[in-house]
């Protein structure tokens, strides 16, 4: 009974100093996802695909699915095109606006999710202001935040199948 006791109060202390060193990690690591998607909003606002690929895990690492064709790209080249092709749609400025966002970090994996709305106007004159759904899968790579695997998405109306872009939280 004695020994039983002991190793109990044994590993709560072990938890016990294990959860207070991870409570560190996490508020820390929180910070510095949310300074992660501040230098991403400010590349994306004007257009940097090298500002906004800085956020994702380089080479094959990333997965992520866009609202736009294909159903996923694989591979930070693969997503680097997609954006340049987005913003090549866009006359004059952008603006997103990440509202409703949740981190939750451990010590090197987190998830994002939230909603985005982005404004502006394309090229051939239409308006563009609408708002999205985003989840970002995020790890430590080489000491720094990285998104592995990204989803937008915009809810769909099952009876005609199409896109809800009017939707406003």
């Amino acid at each position: 009974m004695t020994s039983t006791l002991l190793a109990i109060g044994i590993a709560s202390a072990l938890l016990g100093s294990d959860q207070a060193a991870s409570s560190v990690a996490p508020a820390n690591a929180n910070a510095e996802i949310q300074q992660l998607f501040a230098r991403w909003a400010k590349a994306f606002e004007a257009k940097d695909v090298n500002g906004v690929m800085a956020m994702y895990a380089p080479g094959t690492t990333l997965t992520a699915y866009d609202i736009v064709p294909p159903l996923q790209f694989k591979g930070a080249d693969a997503y680097r095109k997609d954006y340049a092709d987005f913003f090549a749609l866009f006359e004059g400025p952008l603006h997103v606006e990440l509202r409703d966002d949740h981190i939750e970090a451990g010590n090197d994996v987190a998830i994002a999710y939230g909603l985005e709305r982005l404004t502006g106007k394309t090229k051939v004159g239409a308006p563009v202001d609408m708002w999205l759904r985003y989840t970002e899968g995020l790890k430590k790579i080489d000491g720094q935040w990285r998104v592995v695997h990204e989803h937008i998405s915009v809810p769909t109306d099952m009876e005609t199948g199409k896109a809800k872009l009017d939707l406003k939280p």
